[in-house]
C-alpha cells in the first residue's frame, strides 16, 4: 500500500486533550477561528455514549460506471477493492471518514471489515452513508456516526470505492486526510490538521473558565454575568484561579513530629 497518500502524523497527546473537550465547544473554537461549516451534518450517532478524536483516513465514493466496477463486491482486482484497501490504511487511533455519496441504499462496510478495523485499533467510522449488519456490528463497541444501516452490500446498488486518502465532501464537509474528526453524542466535527494547536488552545481556555461558571449558575448567579463573563465576573474568575493555584498551608507540626 505505499502508493496509498500519507499524511502528517500529530502527537496522540493533543488528540486525547480535543477528544475531552467535546464537539461544541470545539464548533464554537472553529467558529472564532473563521471556519464556517466544521459539522458533518446529518450523521446520527449510532453508539449513543461513544467518543472518538483521530485522523482521517478518507475513502471517496463515486456513481457506478460498470466498465470500472463490475458490481460483486468480491470479483474486483484487488486493486480496486479500495473499502478493503482504506481499512488496511488505518493506523490506531485513526477515523475512517468515507463520502459515500448520502447513499442510503448501499453498506459501505459490514461486520468482518469492521472486525478488522476494530483489531487494527481504529477509533471511529464516519460514513455519509450507511453500513450493513448492524446487529453484529454494534457488538464492536465502535464510534459509528452514519446516515443509516441497510442490509445491501456496497457495490450492490449504485456506487463503487474510487480512491483513498484524497480530499473528500463527506456531509457537506471539506476534509482533507489526516485532519482530525472529533465526534460524540453532538455529532461529528472536522478541525483542519493546520489548526489543530490553535483550535486546541481556543477551546481549552473556554473549558477552564466553564469550569467557574457553571459553579456559579448552580450557586445561582445571573447569567448574563457568568456566561459569558463579564468584566467583573472575568475578575471573580482570575482571582478563583489564583486561589486553585495556591498551595494549602501546612498543617502544625505535633510534638510527637517534632
Amino acid at each position: 500500500m505505499s502508493d496509498i497518500p500519507q499524511f502528517q502524523r500529530i502527537k496522540q497527546a493533543t488528540l486525547e486533550q480535543l477528544r475531552a473537550i467535546g464537539t461544541a465547544t470545539i464548533a464554537g473554537a472553529l467558529s472564532k477561528a473563521g471556519i464556517r461549516n466544521p459539522h458533518l451534518v446529518g450523521l446520527t450517532p449510532f453508539n449513543p455514549g461513544a467518543t472518538a478524536c483521530g485522523q482521517a483516513v478518507t475513502l471517496q465514493f463515486m456513481p457506478k460506471r460498470e466498465d470500472l466496477h463490475w458490481g460483486d463486491e468480491y470479483a474486483a482486482a484487488p486493486g480496486r477493492e479500495l473499502h478493503r484497501i482504506a481499512i488496511m490504511a488505518c493506523q490506531p487511533g485513526d477515523i475512517i471518514v468515507v463520502d459515500a455519496r448520502g447513499s442510503l441504499s448501499s453498506g459501505v462496510f459490514g461486520e468482518m471489515m469492521l472486525t478488522s478495523f476494530k483489531a487494527r485499533g481504529g477509533d471511529g467510522v464516519v460514513i455519509d452513508g450507511c453500513i450493513r449488519d448492524f446487529p453484529e456490528v454494534k457488538t464492536l463497541d465502535l464510534g459509528l456516526w452514519l446516515r443509516g444501516v441497510t442490509p445491501n452490500f456496497h457495490t450492490q446498488t449504485d456506487i463503487f470505492p474510487h480512491a483513498v486518502n484524497v480530499p473528500i465532501a463527506c456531509a457537506g464537509c471539506f476534509i482533507e486526510p489526516g485532519d482530525i474528526i472529533v465526534a460524540d453524542d453532538d455529532g461529528a466535527v472536522v478541525v483542519p490538521l493546520a489548526l489543530a494547536g490553535k483550535i486546541l488552545e481556543t477551546a481549552s481556555a473556554k473549558t477552564e473558565w466553564e469550569v467557574f461558571s457553571r459553579m456559579k449558575l448552580e450557586e445561582g448567579g445571573r447569567l448574563d454575568k457568568y456566561y459569558p463573563l463579564n468584566d467583573e465576573a472575568q475578575k471573580e474568575y482570575e482571582a478563583w484561579l489564583r486561589e486553585q493555584s495556591t498551595p494549602p498551608p501546612a498543617p502544625p507540626r505535633s510534638i510527637r513530629d517534632g
